[in-house]
């Protein structure tokens, strides 16, 4: 598997992500949202976090991938888009 990741250092979003040579999107993967932005100021984040969803055959063939490199990716996705509070678009 070609796998490419990249992260923001202060944004909440890849900055490249490919696998196998085709643009992937995070939302085949999990989803990712504040999980307590009743607690964050305006335009910021009170516990931003990333979560995986279980594999489907649509995605794991889309992307000529095997449940197991699946799940690396997802925890890739899960260690860089879960970082707790942030007030960088504040």
């Amino acid at each position: 598997m070609l796998f490419e990741l990249s992260i923001y250092s202060a944004f909440c979003s890849t900055i490249k992500f490919t696998i196998n040579g085709i643009d992937a999107a995070t939302g085949d993967f999990g989803e990712q949202y504040d999980r307590d932005s009743e607690n964050a100021y305006d335009y910021a984040c009170g516990n931003m976090q990333f979560t995986r969803i279980a594999a489907t055959k649509e995605v794991l063939e889309g992307y000529c991938i095997t449940e197991d490199e699946y799940s690396k990716i997802c925890d890739e996705l899960e260690e860089g888009l879960s970082f707790g509070g942030c007030g960088w678009c504040v």
